[in-house]
Parts: C-alpha cells; sequence; structure tokens
C-alpha cells in the first residue's frame, strides 16, 4: 500500500479561520478527512493586524482539523486576499536561439520567470503569474506550445500584485504557528476553482466571493482568466450599518442580518418586526424588517455598483454568458439574486 497523501488548506478571514485536510485520491479526487474553524479576531479587510491572535486562532482551527482527521498537520496551503490586491495583464517575449527545436518546459518557464522581474512600485510584490495564452510566430490563441517549432514565443500573463507587508504577516503567522507554508493562493481564484464548472469559464463568467471583510472578484472568458479584484467591503460593514442605523449593540446586529436580513426592501412589510432586548434593563426596541432591510440594500447596492465597475473592464470587450456566480457567506442574504441581476443586468 502506498503512503497516503494529504493536502491541508488554510483561509485565514476576517470573520473565521478555516483549516481543512483532504486526501489525494488515486483517481485523482480529494476525499475530506476533517476540519477546523475558530473566529477570526485578529484580520481586518483580509489583513492581519493583530499577529498574535491571529497566530492563536490559526493554531485553534489546525488542532481541530488535526483531531479530527487524524493527521499530523505541518505545512498548509494558505489564501490570500485583502483590499491590497491588484491585477495586471503584461506580455513576454522570447526569442529562439534554435528554430528547428521542439519549444520545451524551461522555455516556458523562463518566460513565467521573468514576469517576476517586471517593475512594480515600492513595498510591492507579485504573488503569482498565470500564463494566458501563448503566440508562436504571431499566431496567437495558443494553450500549449510545448513541442511546437519557431522563432519567436510570446505569452499574455495576468500577474497579482500584493502588499510585501501583507504577505509577509501572512507567512510570519503561518511561522508562529508552527507550520510550513507550501503554495499561497488568491483567494478568488481558489473560489473559481471551488465552484467554476469549465463550461461556465469558456462562456465568459464573474465569480463575486462575498466574505465578511472584502468581496472578491474573478472573471473568465474563453476559459482564460481575464481580471481579478478585491473590494474592502463585505458582511461586516453590513452589521456595522445595521448597529448604527438601529442603535443597537454589534452582535444583536449580526443576529437580526443573518435571521430576517434582505437584500430588497420592498419584498418585507412595515408590520413585520423584530424585537431587540435593551441593554441592562432598558426598554425594548422594535425593528421593522422593511427599515432592516432598506439598510442592507443601501450598502449591497454599493458593493455591486463597485463588483459592476471591475466587471465592465472585461465584459466590455468580451461578453460573459455565464453572469454572474455568487459564493461567500454574504451570498446567502435572501433576495440577493434579484438585488445582483438588477444592478449588474447580468444573470
Amino acid at each position: 500500500m502506498s503512503k497516503p497523501v494529504y493536502i491541508v488548506g488554510l483561509d485565514i478571514g476576517t470573520t473565521k479561520i478555516a483549516c481543512i485536510v483532504g486526501e489525494k485520491m488515486p483517481n485523482g479526487k480529494i476525499e475530506i478527512r476533517g476540519y477546523g474553524k475558530t473566529e477570526s479576531t485578529g484580520v481586518k479587510r483580509g489583513m492581519v493586524f493583530n499577529i498574535d491572535q491571529t497566530v492563536d486562532a490559526i493554531k485553534r482551527a489546525v488542532a481541530q482539523a488535526s483531531e479530527q482527521s487524524k493527521v499530523e498537520i505541518k505545512s498548509v496551503n494558505v489564501g490570500i486576499a485583502g483590499h491590497h490586491i491588484k491585477s495586471l495583464q503584461h506580455r513576454g517575449i522570447l526569442i529562439r536561439e534554435n528554430a528547428n527545436v521542439q519549444i520545451s518546459d524551461q522555455e516556458l518557464d523562463k518566460l513565467k520567470q521573468d514576469m517576476y522581474k517586471i517593475g512594480i512600485s515600492p513595498g510591492e510584490e507579485i504573488i503569482n503569474v498565470i500564463p494566458q495564452e501563448y503566440i508562436v510566430d504571431d499566431e496567437p490563441g495558443i494553450r500549449h506550445p510545448k513541442g511546437m517549432l519557431g522563432n519567436k514565443l510570446e505569452a499574455n500573463f495576468h500577474v497579482i500584485i500584493g502588499q510585501t507587508s501583507a504577505v509577509k504577516n501572512i507567512i510570519q503567522c503561518i511561522e508562529y504557528a508552527g507550520l510550513k507554508m507550501e503554495n499561497m493562493i488568491l483567494e478568488p481564484i481558489a473560489s473559481a476553482a471551488a465552484v467554476l464548472g469549465e463550461d461556465e469559464k469558456e462562456a465568459g463568467v464573474a465569480i463575486v466571493d462575498i466574505g465578511g471583510g472584502t468581496t472578491d472578484i474573478a472573471v473568465f472568458y474563453d476559459s482564460i482568466i481575464y481580471h481579478t479584484a478585491v473590494i474592502p467591503f463585505g458582511g461586516n460593514i453590513i452589521t456595522e450599518d445595521i448597529r448604527q442605523g438601529c442603535s443597537i449593540i454589534k452582535k444583536h446586529a449580526e443576529e437580526i442580518k443573518v435571521k430576517f436580513g434582505s437584500a430588497v426592501a420592498n419584498e418585507n412589510s412595515e408590520d413585520e418586526v423584530v424585537s431587540i432586548p435593551g441593554i441592562r434593563g432598558r426598554e425594548p426596541k422594535e425593528i421593522s424588517f422593511k427599515n432592516l432591510a432598506s439598510i442592507i440594500q443601501a450598502r449591497l447596492e454599493e458593493i455591486f455598483d463597485l463588483v459592476n465597475f471591475e466587471i465592465q473592464k472585461v465584459n466590455s470587450e468580451h461578453k460573459l454568458i455565464a453572469g454572474i456566480v455568487l459564493t461567500g457567506g454574504g451570498s446567502m442574504m435572501k433576495h440577493i439574486r434579484q438585488l445582483a441581476e438588477f444592478k449588474t443586468r447580468l444573470s
């Protein structure tokens, strides 16, 4: 019997830190063996702002996953998000020494590695480089040029950039928790791998992952990733709006958002109300479902306006036939689909 191969994913989010252990099966599938989840208190908008609290939460989530899966966890694959993330398109060119020799993996790798040397602003670093398509002797649209012949090899790349300090803080947290980092993956790309089908990516689709602190976007067309972006708003800011708008404490704001919240105010009546207990013997407060929904709708409209702005960067030249796929905790909101379709004009 061959030794089992385990893969561990770690998601350092704004509201929760989740760790999941999978075993790679002979058929290439991954079977989930265990997971752990703890509240995240040291992360804001996808960025670590308290190392100790984050390390503590990582340790607890990893311990839970380790106990449930009966696997000793030493290394993890980590997701990165945060409003500091941005992306750009860049083209690389390689003039080959011998046009009669087949294009090799080494040449493709050299083109990709050259992208890590492009000029970016101080305090930033390249997190990932994803090849979109290759061009051999001015013939575009080639996905797998290995083995082909040609003088000139070019490639279009999707380059993902992040703040050096934000990346280092995540690495530091992983190391302080006694773990080794295998890979760092951009959250929207991980979400896309999890929930999108190949036919959707080919038709043109935008995945919108509404988390606690950020909303992550990845846009695909013709099975190529064209754009990634992170918006610094998520479910937490909606909770904050409810807290201020209804003058209640954060815990109650989160509870009524999850239980009674709706993304469209007109779908709710003024007569339906929820009663919130008063603080230390004060009178309880009554909040109408319609009032609650109008607070939520206002903020979600702003988020979808920003989502639409990012999608339009691609959608003007490539139509997204498969529309939008919503995921993440924020996508569980009632009537959110109607609002998303209305604001973006996409299915």
